[in-house]
């Protein structure tokens, strides 16, 4: 299988075509690809989603993929790296979080999303912004952040809401989320809570996560966690306070032992 490398932070490609001309692939970024027009398949790490006009996908480095095309179809792809989430984000806004959830959603990349019909119609008109700013990349960045903000805060409303469940579900899937949904709030993520929202028992969380992934559920929030962490250290944007205030950690001490650990 090939892998696809991008070194720039950004690149937006539009292009129309009737025949798919790439293998089977991943890549070293996150792809946010919309169907402008024509019918096809799009076989996701062996998954295969039948694809119309309208449609979104999010796919990260880890999934492998490529297209069937049917009817003649144009692709808008935006597609970014790690570094330029955390150099373009604005620090002070929910926006990166919001993103940062959604890529590690990937139930979600696996399926697409379901979009209701208003939400297709103001996703079309983001995505005919993006086209627009495609002429200058670096004047334009700014701009385009704007709009993949604008897209994250739209598909994530498309998600399944991350409810108490009603019958008691312990699916993993919904664990993970919830986790993924809520690192930035250390309250949320304490056993007797994550419990309570899952209708197990606060002696039996920690045991059913442990068998079912092999790790302990701590150390999988710690870890997570991390990696978010190193991410925003790395981008130069952050400092200790910020991300200290950002996840709800204690003090900037505190984040400096996670970042030493982390690193």
């Amino acid at each position: 299988m090939e892998r696809y490398r991008q070194f720039e932070p950004v690149l937006i490609s539009d292009f129309e075509t009737e025949k798919w001309s790439h293998p089977e692939h991943n890549h070293n970024h996150y792809e946010l690809i919309y169907i402008k027009k024509g019918t096809g398949s799009h076989i996701i790490n062996s998954l295969t989603v039948s694809y119309n006009a309208g449609d979104v996908f999010l796919l990260g480095p880890e999934e492998s993929h490529y297209f069937e095309i049917e009817e003649t179809t144009r692709f808008i792809y935006l597609k970014f790296t790690d570094l330029y989430i955390h150099q373009a984000g604005d620090k002070t806004s929910h926006g990166v979080q919001n993103l940062e959830y959604l890529i590690k959603s990937r139930e979600t990349h696996l399926s697409g999303f379901a979009l209701n019909n208003a939400d297709r119609h103001t996703i079309e008109m983001i995505f005919n912004v993006i086209v627009s700013l495609k002429h200058d990349m670096f004047l334009n960045e700014q701009l385009i952040w704007m709009q993949i903000i604008a897209l994250s805060a739209v598909l994530q409303r498309n998600m399944p809401e991350l409810k108490k469940p009603a019958n008691g579900s312990k699916d993993m899937q919904a664990i993970f989320c919830y986790i993924h949904k809520h690192i930035y709030e250390p309250r949320l993520l304490k056993l007797p809570v994550m419990a309570a929202s899952f209708n197990i028992a606060g002696e039996y969380m920690g045991p059913y996560f442990k068998r079912n992934t092999g790790v302990t559920l701590r150390d999988y929030i710690r870890d997570y966690r991390n990696e978010l962490i190193k991410q925003r250290i790395a981008s130069g944007r952050y400092n200790l306070k910020q991300i200290a205030a950002e996840f709800g950690l204690t003090d900037e001490s505190h984040v400096s032992k996670i970042v030493h650990k982390a690193l």
